[in-house]
């Protein structure tokens, strides 16, 4: 059986029920809230393992409750959005969200999405791998990325993300292969979603964000600046 906390932020209730009974057996903590104000008080006091987040909340929206958190924690989000436009997708990943799924929703497809989340957050990943490409490091064993000796606070998405770059240095890598890196399914949105992920880890990475370089109509490189 799984185990750790999810945080619900939904403000349909009959959806919150179902999500907590199907989480619930399968072993996890539920708590809930109904609107983004008392979500962030939930969050700050239970401190959840993975929070699943509505994008159309009433008072504090959810992409506000989103840049609250992510200013403050790097804990996973997936947001739930009844909006099948990319934009509000993508703008969700944006800032900082690991998923996202578009209502009508199977609960057990979110359910499995939390347990991939969650694995790859516990650092369920291959062997730990350290890598350096000029001034930026990444050590998956320690969770650690370092640029210019400074470490930042990357999401679990990001950070497989630009440890696949780091694997091969100057080598391009398709979307494809960077949403298999992250663990996420395939389809033109998601591929469409790794933009949003490049654009949130370029701006973390600062100096060595320049490092990352798109190659158009193909994905992305990382390349040393010296």
């Amino acid at each position: 059986m799984a185990t750790g906390t999810v945080l619900i932020i939904e403000d349909e209730r009959n959806l919150v029920g179902i999500l907590t009974d199907y989480l619930k057996g399968e072993g996890y903590r539920v708590e809930s809230a109904f609107d983004g104000a008392r979500g962030l008080e939930l969050w700050r006091a239970a401190r959840p393992d993975l929070v699943l987040l509505d994008l159309m909340l009433p008072g504090v929206d959810g992409l506000e409750v989103a840049r609250r958190i992510r200013g403050e924690s790097s804990v996973p989000i997936i947001m739930l959005t009844a909006r099948d436009a990319e934009v509000d997708k993508l703008v969700g990943l944006g800032i900082g969200a690991d998923d996202y799924v578009v209502k009508p929703y199977s609960p057990r497809e979110v359910v499995a999405r939390v347990k991939a989340v969650l694995r790859r957050a516990s650092g369920t990943m291959a062997a730990p791998d350290r890598f350096t490409v000029g001034e930026l490091s990444v050590d998956l064993g320690a969770y650690v990325v370092e640029c210019a000796g400074e470490r930042l606070d990357l999401t679990t998405s990001e950070l497989r993300l630009l440890a696949e770059l780091a694997r091969e240095p100057g080598r391009v890598k398709r979307r494809a292969e960077l949403l298999a890196s992250m663990g996420a399914r395939e389809s033109f949105a998601d591929e469409r979603a790794v933009d949003a992920h490049v654009k949130n880890l370029r701006r973390k990475l600062g100096t060595c964000g320049e490092m990352v370089e798109t190659v158009r109509g193909v994905g992305y490189r990382l390349r040393d600046r010296r």
